[in-house]
């Protein structure tokens, strides 16, 4: 079957970016000129109305910008405002290099739909004639400014339940739902031919029902024809696959892997590798082929889906629509958590009785 592949950020040319997106994404920012010589944004079917977009109280912060609560066309939404600094603070490749990964990120999520993807509402670059709504009035956002709105998800990442879940640990049945949601959103992520490249419990969110969507494109890629394309270290450290550990080509089995371990962190309500330094991950990883231990509790049908989604070799590793069939014959109904059957409000960790 033929592949068709990844398009590679620190492969484009950063002065051209809005070009080459354009070209390869058939997406990006493009200006029209008007007789006086006034350049003015042509509109795409991606881009907001600021008049009905209103921004609340601060969620996140991060380094380039913050995300807020806020109500956009009298839906519930999240705000993502990226910040690339005052005209003069940042040198000219920094900002290409925020605006590329915001027009990248954009670029990719506008296009997607599945119920285990966070939705995509719409985006603004700043422009002096943009203003944003607030509860104190209305702002105006510079050039330097750019938003992208997507629907609130009141359950927050996956990650902090995990944490709250560490002592009590989940029952099996959730383990696997939450898996099966995280698998179906992969699977249709590589249908459409783009690798998350970050796959990782902060970066996936949860409903209100506890649906589990993937969220944050900042570093997806349309998956390239040629291996040897995608290269360089991408990710989180603890869920990077050695291929990308070790700088070598790499395609969507990335994601694969990464998958493995959220499955691990999933099951366990812990952290991998938590008294090592990065350093020692990577060389563990790569070099002595570190993985998390499986505790003896876990089920063998769960364990063998875990060894096969990390396997050093990527291709050993499943493709994710087997692994949505794997965790789909998986039967939950006699347990098989860290939560035993009989005593599912207690503490279970790694009691010797419940393995082999």
């Amino acid at each position: 079957m033929e592949e068709v592949g990844f398009v590679r950020a620190d492969r484009i040319d950063l002065k051209s970016i809005d070009e080459q997106l354009e070209r390869h994404l058939s997406r990006g920012w493009t200006m029209e000129k008007q007789e006086m010589g006034r350049e003015i944004p042509i509109k795409h079917a991606w881009e907001i109305d600021p008049s009905k977009l209103i921004i609340k109280t601060v969620i996140a912060r991060g380094t380039f910008g913050t995300v807020h609560r806020g109500i956009y066309d009298a839906l519930d939404v999240a705000v993502k405002l990226l910040d690339w600094g005052e005209e003069g603070q940042r040198s000219q490749a920094e900002v290409s290099s925020v605006r590329a990964a915001f027009t990248q990120e954009v670029s990719v999520w506008h296009k997607l739909d599945h119920p285990n993807v966070t939705k995509f509402i719409g985006a603004a670059m700043g422009t002096p004639d943009l203003n944003i709504q607030t509860e104190n009035g209305v702002i105006g956002i510079p050039r330097n400014l750019c938003c992208v709105v997507v629907e609130y998800l009141p359950g927050g990442t996956l990650k902090s339940f995990l944490i709250k879940s560490h002592r009590r640990k989940l029952a099996f049945k959730v383990v696997v739902q939450l898996a099966l949601d995280l698998a179906r959103g992969l699977n249709y992520l590589h249908s459409e031919k783009i690798v998350h490249r970050d796959v990782k419990t902060e970066n996936m969110l949860l409903d209100r029902n506890r649906t589990l969507k993937i969220a944050d494109f900042g570093v997806a890629r349309v998956e390239a024809s040629n291996p040897n394309d995608m290269t360089g270290e991408t990710g989180t450290l603890g869920y990077m696959a050695p291929e990308v550990l070790n700088g070598n080509p790499y395609n969507r089995k990335c994601d694969v892997y990464s998958f493995g371990i959220c499955l691990w962190e999933i099951y366990c309500c812990d952290m991998p590798y938590p008294d090592l330094s990065f350093s020692e991950v990577t060389t563990a990883v790569v070099r002595q082929n570190l993985r998390p231990e499986i505790p003896r509790c876990c089920p063998s049908s769960l364990a063998n889906v875990m060894k096969r989604c990390w396997d050093a070799s990527a291709d050993k590793r499943p493709e994710m629509d087997e692994v949505v069939s794997m965790l789909e014959s998986i039967d939950t109904s006699k347990g098989g958590g860290m939560i035993p059957v009989d005593q599912r409000q207690s503490c279970f960790c790694f009691g010797r009785h419940r393995g082999p």
